[in-house]
């Protein structure tokens, strides 16, 4: 694998990379630049100790700085290893940051820190900045917890006499609990979140809008205008809340929007049946404005294919609790049975006359009926649903939720709630 190309087009191999990095921070060695530091790790250790009893930020105290080149001689000669140092130059370094604006650190609060250490292996500092030209990147966006380095960054493309690169530092993405986003919060790799039923494209979406706007009340974007309208000046200072939420709500937004062809190529591998193209296709149609996540697909579409295994208890305690439960899904039974034409408007027709027969809201019929069809509480429209899944089928359904409720009398509680 190649690292990118120098000034002279020639490609840099893996195995030439930390030759590289060598030969610049000895190129400032010989500049006067930076130095070497023979200092050994017990004697840093110690001097960090102390500044922390005396409670004083940690600086090295240019102990080896002021080594002649004798001494520098006879250290090397006598085998002992070295770190090479940046040597911070006086005064301050100040830049224009693409979303803090105008920054000035004092260079007295800067360590002469390593560049190269004992085994020739650079820190990152050296190797970003070094990686960071040689790639000819114009524009590094990073976290704002690298705003401090920035600095350290600036004063290389100094020393090497390198163009700065625009520096834009954008806001960290907090989770639900305004700590910074880590593992603890749950799945943090993009493959995670295709397999819990996102969509590239929302996700994308998504995570551009977290820090930055647009500069209207805009939230939906296609690729192509997210790269038309994004720019820096956008970015806020205020660290983002990444809210999963959102993130379900956006997904929606995006498989609705889909035709519905284009939707049911999606769900198709989730859904656990199989019926013909039309079916299928106002299945999909129905779910559609529903669903979130591509994973909550079988539990949406599993009804319309088998009946129901169970009831959802709190549906079963909130909807066939009432004592004429059984008598109402009998009258279903007998109206929908003398149904001639079985469409989504015949059936919506029926349940209304049969609650104005009862003297009772639509709803105390609608509800014991979705539930006994479907075994939830929430689902799409009941009427389109009893049209799909057919006459056969709903009579059957309607005389297991009887069976069941015979069995399971109302006075006694739904512990298990199964057929």
């Amino acid at each position: 694998t190649w690292l990118g190309l120098n000034w002279d087009g020639e490609v840099i191999f893996q195995s030439q990379r930390f030759e590289v990095y060598q030969q610049f921070g000895k190129q400032l060695v010989q500049q006067k630049k930076a130095y070497k530091c023979f200092c050994s790790q017990e004697k840093s250790q110690a001097d960090r100790e102390l500044a922390v009893k005396e409670k004083r930020t940690y600086k090295y105290d240019r102990t080896c700085l002021r080594l002649t080149e004798d001494e520098v001689r006879a250290r090397e000669n006598d085998g002992l290893p070295y770190v090479i140092r940046l040597k911070i130059r006086e005064g301050g370094t100040a830049f224009t940051d693409a979303v803090y604006g105008d920054v000035k650190f004092d260079n007295r609060q800067i360590d002469d820190f390593i560049l190269l250490r004992s085994d020739g292996l650079p820190t990152y500092h050296l190797a970003v900045v070094v990686d960071d030209r040689h790639m000819q990147i114009t524009h590094v966006i990073r976290g704002d917890d690298h705003l401090s380095n920035t600095p350290k960054h600036i004063l290389l493309y100094e020393a090497f006499g390198w163009e700065c690169p625009v520096f834009a530092h954008v806001p960290l993405i907090l989770g639900p609990d305004k700590q910074r986003l880590s593992k603890r919060h749950g799945a943090t790799a993009i493959a995670e979140y295709e397999k819990a039923g996102y969509l590239a494209t929302a996700v994308l979406n998504f995570l551009t809008l977290l820090g930055w706007s647009p500069g209207d009340d805009r939230e939906i974007f296609s690729r192509s205008e997210l790269i038309e309208v994004f720019d820096l000046s956008g970015i806020s200072k205020k660290s983002a809340v990444f809210d999963e939420r959102k993130l379900e709500w956006m997904n929606g937004q995006y498989l609705n929007a889909m035709s519905v062809e284009e939707f049911l190529d999606l769900a198709r591998p989730r859904v656990n049946g199989s019926a013909d193209e039309a079916t299928m296709l106002r299945i999909a149609s129905l779910i559609k404005p529903r669903v979130r996540r591509l994973t909550e697909i079988p539990a949406m579409t599993g009804y319309f294919f088998n009946d129901p295994a169970n009831y959802d208890e709190k549906g079963v305690a909130k909807h066939w609790q009432a004592a004429n439960t059984v008598s109402v899904l009998n009258q279903i039974i007998s109206k929908l049975g003398d149904l001639k034409m079985y469409d989504a408007a015949n059936v919506e027709q029926t349940f209304r006359s049969l609650a104005e027969e009862l003297h009772v809201p639509a709803a105390q019929i609608i509800h014991p009926t979705r539930l006994a069809l479907t075994g939830q509480t929430n689902s799409p429209g009941l009427f389109e649903i009893i049209e799909i899944l057919g006459k056969e089928s709903v009579l059957r359904r309607l005389q297991k939720a009887i069976d069941f409720l015979q069995v399971h009398s109302p006075s006694s509680p739904p512990v298990a709630s199964t057929i």
